[in-house]
């Protein structure tokens, strides 16, 4: 579906998810090899004979393209010019800026050079087209910033280092430098620069390597080392410049970026994907809007997803399980013409500041799985990263893959662990309300305890994992990157007694034909052919089997007949022996050269297929298994027990592929075919869902049964996406031999299903990533001429580097399809543990509590705010002595997405001690319905997220205009103050701040609790519902925080406005009086007459700032705090450090 220009603040309509299967066949009828491959069932041989001449007659009638009229609309579009060449911005102009006052500061140049020693190193600053940087223009910045921002920014030139210092000790985590302001703009207009490039048609891809960074800026705010937002930037200027309607912007960058999302949170025409480190918002930015629930407001709703990680140590095998689970998908859906990243390689191992386990390899998947969208046209920009050699490592991976090197083999893949699969969960019922190709089947997952994990396995998943030190990446330099084998004797086999059979020689002949016509076939590296050894099929055949084919060279014609019919499906001919001997030996010359790094991939264009051909029997057109001698051919060449990933994509089942491998662990056998409850070729149940294997090889043999025709993109996408690539990652094969049977092809007359050649290149790339590259594709099936040739003309053009053409999805998948691939996840759960990604269900708990409101909760916002929910964990029963599971979730009325609340049951008599244990402190008892889902597993049970600061939700506008080259500090002091005001005043307002970030319980001008308090109803009465709210451990506005007057504090002092006593606040930059707002707000009027950002409560000791909307427990304030407390106790506040 096209999901722009849509109104996503109501959900969209899907189609009915009714279960298309074909009612099962009397078995009495078909037996398990009862019917002939592509037979119908049949009343009478006489007219079951004239319909197969009739349609062998009507396929005869023309050649090549003409062949079937069904493909008349097909996208065929394969010979436009392919674009190649991978732009790179590197100006060492951007070193010339650093911090003045901190030489340790982690932002500075030191982070490039470590850089362009690296790319110096592999070779790769030569092997990119090189583009100068450009300075981005006001008028460019001013599509995501204000002018009047700009402007100040602008003066930074002329400032000196104490007023730099003054301007930057006003915004969070950032250092000014008179440079700054040159870097940033020429740092915004590198990446620009690559835009007019890729949409230029000058090159496919590119990489900025640049500084500052700039994915945490907003639309009038440094933030977090960044002054302008590149990636928000380029988007716009790609939308407003080239006419571009849909751009994926990709963050993953270890912190949220927040400024880029709160840029496009409203928009539709921008899908913002960002996973990153948040620990129930502990980790840097601090905000609620960086968790799985937010998911953009009114016409953006859905087209924000955020990935949040909530603990550290993540690998390469949780970031992978995000895109397939999650991003691809989504992506498929919206369907972007550009794709940005903000690509920041601080989640890299080693890194101080993201403290993760991801590999320079792990960046290597994440750019290839890129790359497969939008054309491939694809810009990486450089974000964060302060760990010079990780860093270094990171952007060389990247810039690898990027120029079409192979991924490498990754070190340790393993599958998401659970922290990152409930994340992925999370968010994953967050967006299904958005997006059709997110929909589960109906089926319920069981959810019994799962065979085959041990106790010291399960205790393994949850151990923080210690991640090896990875080597030094090493990648191949090859002389060609794609083998071809073909051998025109290979058409030597035909039907002597049927010159209309669909297995006819026109195929592999037809299939190089369109490969020359392409200049695909000159790409590649035509390697010689040879027959294979009698050593080499005794590998996968019996002895006597291979003597009684060679019989058939010296057989009469009758004797062949006879022997043909003696097979299921099987045609003889005196040259068929020897053809099927080629074409196996052919498959094995392909390995031979992919082992030797003599090509990375290669084409088989072969023919007899092979992927039924038992241990001791032909089957279904085939003689030899090409792909299972293949196989044990590569693990004897290699010298032990290579582990190899068969994918069979042909519409029949691979039996005999199936039955040789199905005890052995090393060989995965993945099939995904047409079943139909066990009547289409080759019958019985050998190709259900429910055979995995035996022995050792039990859950090694994977096949996912399509229970009816119409198969096509969006199906076979579904099941490489939740299914195919997660075992693939999770087994990391070293050699991936595709079945690559073109029958599941639309126009086919014996598949009757639907995919396009676009459809084959997208899951050929997918596969690509596994295995260092090395993946060899070996014809099976097909049968319309025009489809196999165009389907194997994508396949290869995909092999050889192209990216894969833009791929549309008519429709969501079938809802039967989805059945089958849930069925088949299901089966293997037990096996996979990266199946075990679970969709969050609404459950009773154990008592039949509801949270209510005092009155229903109103939206700042109609139709942009997002319902309030309790997400099913972990509540703490202090009452029983345990932990329970929780209850009482309250859905969100459609569209809006499901926020989360943990909460702590407690009964009256335990309350004070357990929930408060200093009643001094109001946050322990203010409730909050921010709650990240943290109690979902987690140990602390009552954290809570902290709030977000509402200049991040709208970015506030500066009013300062005409900057003047010059700042004294009177004036630059002025200037942030009307600045903070206008934020106030302009950025902030009650109205434009989502329901879910607005505080609850903040007595000096915070939300109206009377509007908000959230109640717990019990059975027994004797019990209460408690919340807590973390404080924030920093802001950046406790530099306003001015020292103690020398009369100290006096906490019964009453308001200076009204002279009342009640519920009194001390401002903690001039240290005067006033009242709350639930007396008469002078407090508030004050803040909003001076700008004073912080305060103290004479009643609980806690510490509000107004402009982060937040209470705040720093260093900074536990003085003041300590004196008032002195004042109002008569001791020193415990635990004061």
């Amino acid at each position: 579906m096209t999901s722009t220009g849509q109104d996503s603040t109501t959900t969209r309509q899907r189609r009915s998810r009714h279960n298309p299967h074909s009612p099962p066949h009397d078995s009495s009828v078909t037996s398990k090899r009862g019917a002939k491959k592509g037979a119908v069932l049949r009343s009478s041989p006489k007219l079951a004979e004239v319909k197969k001449k009739g349609r062998m007659k009507k396929l005869s009638q023309e050649t090549g393209q003409d062949l079937i009229a069904g493909l008349q609309g097909l996208d065929l579009n394969l010979e436009t010019k392919t674009l190649s060449g991978t732009g790179l911005v590197f100006d060492e102009q951007l070193n010339e800026f650093h911090c003045l006052w901190d030489d340790s500061f982690p932002e500075g140049p030191e982070r490039l050079h470590a850089i362009k020693e690296q790319l110096i190193q592999e070779g790769l600053l030569d092997r990119c087209v090189s583009f100068q940087a450009r300075f981005a223009e006001k008028e460019e910045l001013m599509l995501v910033h204000s002018l009047e921002y700009i402007d100040l920014m602008e003066t930074t030139q002329y400032m000196n280092e104490g007023e730099l210092r003054i301007l930057a000790d006003t915004y969070d985590s950032v250092y000014l430098h008179p440079n700054s302001y040159t870097c940033a703009c020429l740092a915004s207009g590198s990446v620009l620069r690559l835009v007019d490039a890729v949409l230029g048609a000058e090159i496919r891809n590119g990489m900025a390597i640049i500084r500052p960074p700039g994915h945490h800026a907003q639309h009038s705010l440094m933030d977090g080392y960044c002054m302008f937002n590149h990636v928000a930037v380029a988007a716009r200027y790609a939308q407003q410049k080239h006419g571009i309607q849909r751009v994926l912007i990709v963050d993953w960058d270890v912190h949220h970026g927040q400024g880029t999302q709160f840029t496009f949170d409203q928009d539709p025409s921008v899908l913002y994907f960002s996973i990153h480190r948040y620990e129930q918002g502990r980790f840097w930015p601090h905000l609620k809007a960086s968790n799985w629930s937010t998911t953009g407001f009114g016409q953006g709703q859905g087209y924000t997803i955020n990935v949040p990680w909530n603990q550290v140590g993540m690998r390469d095998a949780d970031y992978i399980a995000a895109f397939l689970q999650i991003l691809l998908p989504v992506t498929l859906e919206f369907q972007p013409q550009l794709v940005l990243v903000a690509a920041g390689f601080d989640a890299l191992q080693g890194d101080p500041k993201g403290e993760m386990a991801a590999t320079p390899a792990g960046f290597a998947q994440l750019t290839h799985l890129l790359m497969g969208l939008a054309g491939g046209r694809l810009i990486l920009s450089l974000e964060g990263g302060y760990n010079l050699r990780s860093l270094a490592e990171g952007v060389s991976a990247s810039l690898h893959t990027l120029l079409g090197d192979p991924c490498p083999l990754l070190e340790s893949p393993g599958a998401p662990c659970p922290s990152a699969q409930l994340s992925l969960s999370c968010t994953l019922e967050a967006l299904e309300p958005f997006w059709e190709v997110l929909v589960r089947s109906d089926e319920p997952l069981e959810e019994e305890g799962v065979e085959g994990s041990t106790a010291e396995e399960a205790e393994e998943e949850e151990r923080p994992w210690q991640p090896p030190v990875p080597p030094g990446l090493t990648w191949p330099v090859l002389q060609a990157r794609t083998g071809l084998v073909y051998d025109q004797r290979m058409m030597g086999h035909y039907n002597l007694w049927d010159n209309h059979h669909p297995e006819m020689p026109q195929r592999v002949s037809q299939i190089m034909c369109r490969l020359e016509e392409l200049g695909l076939a000159e790409r590649c590296l035509i390697l010689p052919t040879r027959p294979a050894t009698d050593a080499e099929l005794l590998t996968c055949h019996s002895a006597e089997y291979v003597g009684r084919l060679r019989a058939t060279e010296k057989m009469k014609t009758r004797e062949l007949h006879r022997e043909g019919a003696s097979f299921d499906s099987i045609y003889i001919c005196p040259s068929t022996f020897a053809c099927a001997k080629l074409a196996t030996g052919a498959t094995c010359c392909l390995v031979e050269a992919v082992l030797a790094g003599e090509v990375l991939n290669g084409v088989a264009v072969v023919r007899p297929p092979g992927h039924h051909a038992e241990q001791d029997a032909a089957c279904g057109f085939c003689f030899f298994n090409s792909v299972a001698v293949a196989a044990r051919h590569a693990q004897a060449i290699s010298g032990h027990a290579l582990r190899i990933l068969i994918v069979d994509w042909d519409i029949h089942h691979g039996n005999g592929t199936q039955h040789i491998f199905e005890e052995d662990p090393s060989i995965l056998y993945i099939s995904l075919h047409r079943y139909d409850h066990g009547t289409f070729f080759p019958m019985g149940d050998e190709g259900a869902s429910n055979q995995v294997g035996w022995a050792a090889g039990m859950g090694f043999t994977v096949n996912v049964a399509w229970n009816g025709p119409r198969m096509g993109d969006a199906e076979y996408l579904a099941a490489w996406h939740r299914l195919v690539l997660p075992i693939a990652y999770e087994f990391n094969p070293e050699l991936v031999l595709v079945s690559a049977g073109f029958d599941a092809a639309r126009g086919d007359p014996l598949g009757g299903c639907q995919l396009s050649p676009e459809g084959y290149a997208h899951l050929t790339h997918l596969l690509m990533g596994l295995a260092s590259g090395r993946i060899i594709l070996i014809l099976e099936g097909g049968y319309n001429l025009t489809s196999i040739s165009e389907s194997m003309a994508a396949c290869t053009r995909t092999l050889l580097g192209d990216p894969p053409p833009v791929l549309t999805l008519p429709r969501p998948p079938l809802s039967g399809a989805l059945a089958s691939i849930a069925e088949t996840i299901q089966v293997h759960r037990r096996y996979w543990r990266s199946l075990r990604v679970m969709k969050v269900k609404d459950k009773e708990g154990p008592s039949s509590s509801t949270l209510i409101t005092k009155e229903a909760l109103q939206p700042a916002n109609p139709g942009s705010a997002e319902g309030l929910t309790t997400l099913e964990g972990n509540i703490l029963d202090t009452s029983m002595g345990k932990t329970t599971l929780a209850s009482s979730v309250q859905e969100s009325t459609p569209p809006q997405t499901k926020s989360e609340a943990a909460v702590v049951e407690l009964t009256q008599d335990q309350s004070s001690e357990a929930a408060m244990p200093d009643p001094t402190t109001s946050e322990a008892a203010m409730p909050d319905p921010t709650t990240s889902e943290e109690a979902v597993g987690g140990a602390e049970l009552i954290q809570t997220c902290p709030p977000s600061c509402t200049d991040n939700q709208t970015p506030p506008a500066s009013p300062v205009q005409g900057a003047t080259p010059q700042s004294s500090p009177t004036k630059l002091t002025g200037i942030l103050r009307t600045l903070e005001l206008d934020n106030k005043a302009q950025g902030s307002p009650e109205s434009q701040i989502p329901g879910e970030e607005r505080l609850l319980g903040e007595a000096a001008g915070g939300q109206d609790v009377d509007d908000s308090v959230l109640m717990q109803v019990f059975g027994d009465t004797d019990q209460a519902m408690f919340y807590a709210v973390t404080p924030l451990p920093w802001c950046p506005h406790l530099a306003a925080v001015c020292p103690i007057p020398e009369a100290g504090l006096d906490v019964t002092q009453p308001c200076q406005d009204c002279g009342e006593f009640q519920e009194n606040w001390v401002c903690l930059s001039c240290y005067e009086v006033y009242c709350s707002r639930y007396v008469n707000a002078h407090m508030l009027q004050h803040h909003e007459a001076s700008g004073h950002p912080l305060v103290l409560s004479y009643v609980d000791l806690s510490t509000w700032c107004y402009q982060c909307q937040a209470y705040v427990h720093h260093q900074a304030v536990l003085d003041v705090k300590n004196i008032a407390h002195q004042n109002k106790f008569g001791e020193d506040m415990p635990h004061s450090h």
